[in-house]
């Protein structure tokens, strides 16, 4: 796997990420979504693997998290137990963050910088999270070889991401930012040539000292004929981005054809 070429990268809506005032915790936001519909399945697989599949005890164990944005993530592993560090490229979104999660009480370091150059020494980290980022970044081989470096031995790296095949390009793409009859997200938040097959990213966890553990699917709660039933009511006002996470919401399958998670654990 390889960089992805600039023209390629150009496309890609990042910016989203820097705009003024709160895009991730109010409701009128389609970032809103992330607490409704993603985060369930995405922190319900994270507790499975952590402490049912591996008995991890989180006191006194440090976790980052890759490309936090405005905190949802974090904070979910922060009440989990671990000792939590959040990194971003973004100045507002981490002032968003950490005014969050001190109203939320709960004690966050977050952090300016990005995935392809960790501000953290060797093996700073016991647990290390990278969700819906990886098919944002330029240099995946960088960041997976820098997720390495701070990770401990047999220490833990869960993540998510897109999986690049047609049923991505229609969904996550087409009906979800292209086709506005259906569209709940910005245009060009997501480039389908930067999503990742499973296989390629088990290939360069494994040339990083990192082997995969298992890859599963994450797909809508309802058929795909609901799921555009429920876009179109969004986009004609009868639904907000709140009403629609009520009803929308991803589960953890065996069906990996759009977004697929998994983890892995450092060798030793």
């Amino acid at each position: 796997m390889k960089k992805v070429a600039q023209e390629v990268y150009d496309r890609i809506d990042n910016d989203l990420y820097h705009e003024e005032g709160d895009i991730w915790w109010q409701s009128d936001s389609p970032l809103y979504l992330i607490q409704y519909s993603v985060n369930p399945a995405r922190v319900g697989y994270l507790k499975k693997i952590l402490f049912d599949t591996l008995n991890v005890s989180p006191q006194g164990k440090a976790a980052l998290e890759i490309g936090c944005g405005g905190g949802i993530l974090c904070e979910e592993i922060a009440r989990m137990g671990f000792d939590v560090t959040g990194i971003d490229p973004s100045e507002q979104s981490l002032q968003i963050a950490t005014s969050h999660a001190k109203a939320s009480s709960l004690q966050i370091q977050y952090e300016k910088g990005t995935g392809e150059a960790l501000p953290y020494g060797d093996s700073s980290f016991d647990f290390v999270c990278c969700c819906d980022t990886l098919e944002h970044v330029r240099d995946v081989p960088k960041v997976i070889s820098e997720i390495s470096r701070v990770l401990k031995p047999e220490g833990i790296f869960c993540y998510d991401t897109f999986n690049r095949t047609f049923m991505s390009k229609l969904v996550a793409i087409n009906i979800s930012q292209v086709w506005k009859r259906w569209a709940f997200v910005p245009p060009n938040l997501h480039v389908w040539e930067m999503f990742i097959k499973p296989d390629e990213l088990t290939s360069l966890l494994w040339q990083n000292s990192m082997e995969c553990q298992e890859h599963r699917g994450m797909g809508p709660n309802v058929s795909l004929l609901v799921f555009l039933r429920y876009l179109r009511k969004r986009a004609k006002g009868e639904l907000t981005y709140k009403n629609l996470g009520e009803k929308l919401f991803l589960v953890e399958s065996s069906n990996m054809s759009i977004m697929y998670m998994g983890y892995a654990i450092k060798s030793q």
